[in-house]
């Protein structure tokens, strides 16, 4: 896949001065699954997904714990979970998630940084078709060949066993992800770096330099939405 998912992670992180945007969006994302469910990550695995990918983000217990706490107390916000797609410049491809209580809202917000950045808004669909979603998890301190005999032995199939730098990268069919995990886990791994699902773009795209410059300017626009979780593109930063 040649994502270079530390890297992308890594700038994300240091672009990301503050650190109180990623625990808020985790809250939402925490607040709602577990209200959805039970509040329980061992009765709800869509809460223990959400969890364990804050863990890689080293989200604060506290944060955790009060978003838990306010979905037991049934808390009456209600959100929305939406899914944007467009287009930026020089025909670069984007996918936005997020979480809302007001669509309208939301929808207004997410057409202006595209639209104020040199891109513009797709139909449902237009752009989704050129990703698929995928199971990523890292880890470090392994060799591929050892993360192979993991997986093989947990009779896990893997789509690609990438080493990046210090990491191993992991790239596997959603539905895979959980059994991922618990073939590393009970092979005495319990720390990862990436725990992701993720929509990854079937092929990347490099930009020439005024495009890109514009193009990361567009998704800081997008990334500093309250309401946007996650947004994926097809460009090779």
């Amino acid at each position: 896949m040649g994502r270079k998912w530390n890297n992308i992670k890594e700038k994300k992180a240091a672009k990301d001065k503050n650190t109180s945007r990623i625990y808020a969006k985790f809250g939402r994302e925490i607040y709602v699954v577990a209200k959805q469910g039970e509040p329980d990550p061992e009765l709800n695995q869509s809460l223990k997904f959400v969890l364990e990918r804050a863990k890689t983000y080293n989200v604060p217990k506290h944060i955790i714990d009060r978003a838990i706490e306010k979905a037991k107390g049934g808390g009456e916000e209600n959100y929305d979970a939406l899914r944007y797609e467009g287009f930026g410049p020089n025909g670069s491809m984007v996918i936005v998630d997020a979480l809302t209580n007001n669509v309208n809202r939301t929808a207004s917000e997410v057409r202006a940084a595209f639209g104020k950045n040199g891109g513009n808004m797709g139909v449902s669909g237009s752009v989704a078709y050129m990703f698929d979603s995928t199971a990523v998890i890292g880890l470090e301190g392994k060799s591929s060949d050892e993360i192979l005999e993991i997986l093989m032995e947990a009779d896990v199939d893997a789509r690609d066993i990438i080493e990046e730098e210090d990491s191993v990268i992991v790239y596997a069919e959603p539905d895979q992800f959980h059994a991922m995990q618990e073939a590393f886990k009970d092979a005495g791994i319990t720390e990862f770096s990436v725990a992701e699902l993720s929509m990854l773009a079937q092929s990347d795209v490099e930009l020439p330099e005024d495009a890109q410059a514009q193009f990361e300017k567009m998704i800081d626009a997008l990334e500093d939405l309250e309401d946007v979780q996650q947004v994926y593109h097809n460009v090779e930063l």
